[in-house]
Order: C-alpha cells, then sequence, then structure tokens
C-alpha cells in the first residue's frame, strides 16, 4: 500500500464530514488535506483508542519525533511521507503539527477546564490549528483569512463538544467550563449518569447559543477575496451548524445518543456550497 493509499484509506474510513468537504477540492490540494487530515486522525486516536495512559503517552511521544525526524528529511509513517510531499508548498510547518500533539496530550492530563479562556486553549490546539493549515491548503490569499480560520476551527470544536458530551463523559471528561457547570447548577456525575431536566437544558442552550456566536463572528472574518477559495471551510460550517440546529431541535437529547446527520445530508449540504455558494 502507498502511502497515498494509506491517507485516503484512512480519511474515508473516518466517516467524518470533513471528508465531504474534500471531494470538491482540485487533485493536488485534495491530496494534500487528506494526508493533513489523516494525520490528526492518528493522533487523534491515540487518545480516543488506547486506554492505558502511559502508552497513549509514548505513543504521542513518538509522534513528536516522527515529525521532526520527518522535517529532517527522514519519514517512516506513510501519513508523513504523504504529507510531506505537499509541506513546502503549502507551508505546513512541524510547529503546527507539534501544537496538535499536544492538544491530545491535554487529553491524557484532563482534569477539567475551570472557565472558557481555558477551554479555547484546547480548541486552540485540537481545532484553531487544524483550522490554519487547512486554510492554506484550501488557498488562503490574505493574511487575515487566518483569524477566520481559528475563529472556524473554535466553533467546529465546540460543536463538537455538543454533541459528544454523553460519550466523552463516559470517558470520564466534561469538556465545559466548570463556571458554566456550577452557573446552571449542573455537575459532572449528573452528565455521566445522563441526567435530563431544565437545567441541563438551559446549560446546552448557552453552549449552543456561544457556538452560534463563534459561526457568525468566523464568517464576518473572511476576506472576500478569500470566500471563494475556502469553500471547504464553509462546507464545513454549513454541515456542522446543521447539525448544531438538529441537535437544538432535539432539545439536547445528547445524553444517551450521537446525533448526527446522514451521509446523503451532508453531501448535499456541500455541493449547495460548492454550486450556489449557499449555506
Amino acid at each position: 500500500m502507498t502511502p497515498e493509499q494509506y491517507v485516503q484509506n484512512k480519511a474515508a474510513a473516518s466517516g467524518s464530514s470533513f471528508y465531504y468537504a474534500f471531494l470538491f477540492l482540485p487533485k493536488e490540494r485534495r491530496a494534500a488535506i487528506t494526508a493533513f487530515y489523516a494525520f490528526c486522525r492518528e493522533v487523534d486516536d491515540v487518545v480516543d483508542e488506547v486506554h492505558d495512559k502511559d502508552v497513549a503517552r509514548a505513543k504521542l511521544a513518538w509522534w513528536h519525533g516522527e515529525v521532526s525526524q520527518a522535517f529532517d528529511g527522514q519519514p517512516t509513517h506513510p501519513v508523513m511521507r504523504a504529507l510531506l510531499v505537499h509541506a513546502g508548498s503549502y507551508r505546513i510547518l512541524p510547529d503546527a503539527l507539534h501544537g496538535i500533539i499536544e492538544g491530545c496530550e491535554m487529553d491524557l492530563k484532563y482534569d477539567g477546564y475551570e472557565d472558557f479562556e481555558g477551554l479555547a486553549n484546547y480548541c486552540h490546539h485540537v481545532a484553531g490549528i487544524v483550522g490554519e493549515v487547512s486554510a492554506r491548503i484550501f488557498g488562503q490569499q490574505d493574511e487575515t483569512t487566518t483569524q477566520y480560520a481559528h475563529k472556524l476551527g473554535l466553533a467546529l470544536q465546540l460543536t463538537n463538544i455538543i454533541r459528544d458530551i454523553g460519550e466523552d463523559a463516559l470517558r470520564g471528561r466534561v469538556y465545559l467550563p466548570q463556571t458554566d457547570l456550577r452557573q446552571f447548577g449542573v455537575t459532572p456525575e449528573d452528565i455521566a449518569q445522563r441526567r435530563y431536566g431544565e437545567p441541563f437544558t438551559q446549560l446546552m442552550r448557552f453552549q449552543a447559543e456561544r457556538a452560534q456566536r463563534c459561526y457568525d463572528e468566523a464568517l464576518a472574518l473572511l476576506p472576500a477575496l478569500d470566500r471563494r477559495n475556502q469553500k471547504p471551510g464553509l462546507m464545513m460550517a454549513s454541515i456542522y451548524r446543521t447539525l448544531l440546529r438538529e441537535i437544538e431541535a432535539s432539545d439536547f437529547q445528547v445524553l444517551h445518543q450521537r446525533i448526527a446527520l446522514t451521509p446523503m445530508r451532508k453531501l448535499w449540504l456541500a455541493w449547495k456550497v460548492q454550486a450556489l455558494g449557499r449555506m
């Protein structure tokens, strides 16, 4: 199996909404974003699939070494071999990849986030940096597009947190800020034990409103010069914002299930942005 086949299989197998946004890119850019996304999946899977934290830390340390070694011209993993081909063309820098790994390491030493500032720092590593690199691959021309990419990454990650709150609680993680939990009278134990009720609904409505504001702020930050090139990010915004609205319409029934859009609906939303320029 070639490195290109490996990353293609990794991206397709994930079933992620991101995959639908890649389909409309020119071949070279699609190859670059697929390799980058496969890297993100590899390091994220360490945290999600390796239950022994010492083993997970060792694996992430290996990835730090692999990134450094790859940019010294000696990649060994098929993901880094595929990604390194595009690193020069799209300014994919080792610091960004190390930053994403550091975000995964934050999950291993997770002890909750006291306030939104702490949560936003985590989101910067696992989503903001991803958005920044992706924007360059998509064809960024205006430097201020980086601000849009970080804000959109925050919005997408907040949506993920809302969608996955039940699953994450079973892993011992509640990403919502402790200040928000206290404000609405909800405890991590309430979430882990799937206790619905008005306090939980109000808490989640507060989170959804924050995420919606981030989408609005991100779209306002996107320069007109880059709007066409950044269509894949706008596709992601459309898909995830639609998902968020579905969660809101369910009255936040997210503790016992994972609400999702069908593949056909994701493809339709992506096509609308590509063909009609509409979200």
